[in-house]
């Protein structure tokens, strides 16, 4: 005849922490450094430890006479050294003169006298400066901008009307895709 068991254990079986690597605990180095004086004051409880300095010099020992090439200060032999490279290609182009203010009102003159035959980029090659600094410079007043502005339209227009049925498909499609960015 089997016995009822009345003893039930209500405790785990498993273990319920991971098992840890204690920390490590080194020795401390100034109470095992073989050349170390110690003077400890009998009236208060504090301990003076005297280390005399490793017979090598260490890169951190001194900055006044370094180990390391780090610490040292830079050589004048090096001023002929090669450079490393410049990072953008603009770098190597030389910065454009500064135009003096008689040159910027020829400039606007010519801009104004003729805006179709003195354009941006054509007055940029004259005075030797960029397009962009031509149409800050010399801006045209907002009537002739606009009459520029239908001009152009109308030669591209004009263009556009050889184009064939397959090409203005294509560009049509591409502008209704534009409008939806």
């Amino acid at each position: 005849m089997l016995k009822p068991r009345l003893f039930l254990s209500f405790t785990r079986s498993y273990a319920t922490r991971i098992a840890e690597k204690p920390p490590a605990r080194f020795p401390d180095p100034l109470l095992n450094h073989s050349n170390a004086v110690f003077k400890t004051l009998k009236d208060e409880n504090l301990t003076f430890i005297h280390r005399p300095p490793p017979t090598a010099p260490s890169p951190h020992s001194t900055t006044l006479a370094p180990a390391s090439p780090l610490l040292k200060p830079p050589t004048l032999s090096n001023k002929h050294a090669p450079m490393p490279p410049l990072l953008r290609p603009s770098a190597y182009n030389a910065a454009p003169s500064r135009m003096s203010d008689k040159d910027i009102e020829q400039l606007r003159k010519l801009r104004l006298s003729n805006p179709e035959k003195y354009s941006r980029t054509r007055l940029a090659k004259m005075f030797k400066c960029t397009p962009n600094f031509v149409s800050k410079v010399a801006a045209l007043p907002r009537p002739q901008r606009k009459e520029f502005a239908r001009k152009m339209e109308a030669e591209h227009e004009t263009v556009r009307e050889q184009w064939g049925e397959k090409k203005a498909t294509f560009v049509a499609i591409k502008q209704k895709r534009r409008e939806f960015w």
